[in-house]
Order: C-alpha cells, then structure tokens, then sequence
C-alpha cells in the first residue's frame, strides 16, 4: 500500500508539469500620456476579459482582472496570465462604472512582458471629444508651447549665465595664467601683455554673449549685471555705467524683493566707473550703498574700492576707503597695508632731527598688515618700510586671552 502511494504521488507530479510549462506568467507594461502629450501622473490602469452573459439574449459583459496604479511619471507595470484583455484607464476621480480611455483586443503571451501604452493625444481618442473639449485642449496646448518655448530659452540663458561665470573667473585669474603660459622667467611686461590679452578676451566673449540675452531677456538684471561687468573689464566706461543702473532699476521694481548679490554688485560696479572717470564722491556713495545692500560682501566692496583708488594713485580717497574697509571687515590684511601705503605718501621730516615722520596711524596700519599676513605679498616691502621709520619688527604674535 505505501509502495503504491508513493509511485501515486510521483505520477502526480509528472502529470502537473506540463501544466506548469504550457500556462507561465507573463507581465504588462506602458505608459500613460494625456490628449495634451504629457504623462499622466494619476489614475489607474485595469485589464478586463468579456465573460459570458447571464442569461440567454444578453450580451457579455465585462470581468476586471488586473488593476494597477500609475505612477507620478505615468507608468505601470504588473504581473498578468496570458489572455485576450481589453485595457482601460481611469482618472482617480472616474467612477467604476466609467472609462476614460480603452485599448481592445491585447493579446498576452505567457512569458511576454507585453508593452501597452495608452496614448490619449492619438487623433483616433481627440475625435470623440466633444466641441468644447477639443476647444480647451487646443487652448491647453497653446499655453504648454509656450511654457516650452520659455523654458529652452530660460535654459539656454542659464548655460550662458555658467559659462559667464567661468571666464569672470578666468579674468581674476588672468595674472597667474600670464605666468603659467610664459614661465617665471618671462619680462613682467611680457607678462602685464598676456595678463592683458587674456582678461580682453574673456571680457569679449561676454559682452558678446550678454548683447544677445539681454535682447532676448531684456527684464532680467543679472543680465545686465554680467554685461556691465564685461564692458567695465573693457574699459568701456559709458556703456558700462547705465548697464549697470539698468540692472539695479530691474531689481527694484519690486522693493520687497531686492536681490543683494545684485544691489551690491551693480552698487560697486558703479563705483570702480565712476572711481576710474575721476568721480571721486559719486563712487564713495556708490561702494557706501554696495555695502550697505549687502552686508556679507561690505569688506571685500569696500577693500575694492581701496584698490582702484590706491591704482589711480589717490592716496587720501585710498585711505579712506581702507579705514571704511577695515570697519567692515577687521580681518582683511591687504586693508591694512592699503591703509599704511597711503598714509606714508605724507610722511614728513622733523626739521631738528632730519628723521622721517610717519603720519598717525601709518606705522599701526603697516604692523597690523605683518600680524595678519606675515608671509603675505608685500611683507617684505612693509618690513623695509618700518625698518625705514626705526621699528621694531614683530615677526611672531600671540592671540589675546578670550
């Protein structure tokens, strides 16, 4: 008895196999898309098989098998059997008994992961709208071209604005790029040449690029921002000046949404032109407003400002721009050297003793320059310069007690 069970059991098991191979699984995948050619992002997608009726002269109805959720891309995907289905979608707010869209005679092999998309925007599924439907899917779309439209030039713009970016820092860099293509060897006028060539090159390719988004976006300031930036680098003075008083009358527009980096950028901006055209006030009120505008950034406005006038050989505007420097930001040891550089052009002699007199605050300015920057660029130039005035060099400092 238990000999037969068990050869029972095996037949079984022989005779279920060929079942198993001839009825595998199979999958479904597709993708939704709406009349406008947009995924759709919610809703359902159902597949259903025609069934018998249930009483004689009725027609066959229909069975609901599968039913799976599209996804926030508007896909779907799921396990099925093999079979003949009809595939229907419906919105979340579609009642049960109601379709939006409907794909007949899909045919599911086993072992298929079958693709069904269900594509709304086909002429076939636009045709059966009623007037007013089409109506508003014709106004839909007009808005969406225009969207798109908007977005690739918004994009494209972007891409402009990064490769600005770049070669505004090229430019800052131009010096130590001189050196690198001509060797440390190279004629310092060799390389105030090429330093030279380098900056007019990037500042070409951006007043160039800013020319055509500014005629393409004529209401955006960081815009007008970068092509100032890109004249004044250029020297070109008069373009550069209502470039940049364009891009701060863009920004104030709405007074509840200043943009900071803007209003200090266009600010400081329009002190360096109005500094290099020998408008002395008018760019100490520009850097006042830049630093004002934007805080964060008074230190680094202000030490500009210091620079430009200690380049155009105004000590005393020099001087006092790197005091207001120095109260920004107290950390910043080029101010401090700035400071000292343009005191001692006032230096005078003592009629009794024939020795040279620092101005007040000269020597202070100059020591405080080696405590920050011992090693910095012009260390050794302040070293000689106190060495000069008989002082003692502090080559070491130690922090206070907190």
């Amino acid at each position: 008895m238990k000999r037969n069970l068990s050869l029972w059991l095996g037949l079984a098991a022989i005779a279920l196999l060929p079942a198993v191979a001839q009825n595998p699984g199979a999958k479904i995948h597709g993708h939704v898309t709406n009349p406008v050619g947009t995924p759709t992002t919610k809703g359902s997608v159902s597949l259903t098989t025609a069934t018998q009726a249930d009483g004689p002269g009725l027609t066959s109805k229909q069975s609901e098998k599968y039913t799976f959720p599209v996804s926030e891309t508007g896909e779907y995907q799921g396990d099925v059997a093999p079979g003949n289905y009809t595939v229907i979608f419906r919105d979340v707010d579609t009642p049960h008994d109601k379709i939006v869209d409907e794909i007949d005679g899909v045919k599911i092999l086993a072992g298929q992961d079958a693709l069904v998309d269900i594509d709304m925007s086909r002429p076939a599924y636009i045709e059966k709208l009623s007037p007013d439907k089409k109506k508003e899917l014709e106004e839909i779309k007009k808005k969406n071209e225009s969207v798109l439209k908007t977005n690739a030039v918004i994009k494209a713009l972007n891409a402009d604005i990064l490769a600005v970016n770049q070669d505004l820092k090229d430019a800052d860099a131009a010096h130590s790029q001189a050196v690198k293509e001509l060797g440390a060897t190279a004629l310092p006028a060799d390389v105030k040449a090429k330093e030279e060539e380098i900056r007019t090159a990037k500042y070409t390719e951006i007043e160039t690029i800013m020319l055509k988004d500014t005629g393409m976006r004529p209401n955006e300031p960081i815009l007008w921002l970068d092509l100032a930036q890109a004249q004044a680098g250029l020297k070109k003075y008069d373009d550069a000046e209502p470039s940049f008083k364009k891009a701060l009358d863009l920004d104030s527009k709405d007074p509840k949404k200043l943009n900071p980096s803007i209003e200090g950028g266009g600010n400081s901006g329009l002190g360096a032109v109005y500094a290099r055209t020998g408008k002395v006030p008018e760019a100490n009120a520009a850097f006042d407003a830049a630093a004002k505008a934007n805080p964060a950034a008074a230190g680094t406005y202000l030490k500009n400002e210091a620079v430009i006038f200690y380049q155009l050989n105004n000590g005393d505007a020099q001087v006092a721009a790197a005091e207001e420097a120095i109260t920004a930001d107290p950390t910043q040891a080029i101010a401090y050297y700035l400071k000292g550089q343009g005191l001692v052009q006032k230096a005078t002699i003592d009629p009794k003793t024939n020795k040279i007199v620092a101005p007040p605050g000269c020597l202070e300015a100059y020591q405080k320059y080696l405590e920050l920057a011992p090693d910095g660029p012009y260390a050794t130039e302040v070293k000689g310069v106190l060495e000069g005035f008989g002082q003692k060099i502090v080559t070491s400092y130690k922090a206070g007690k907190k």
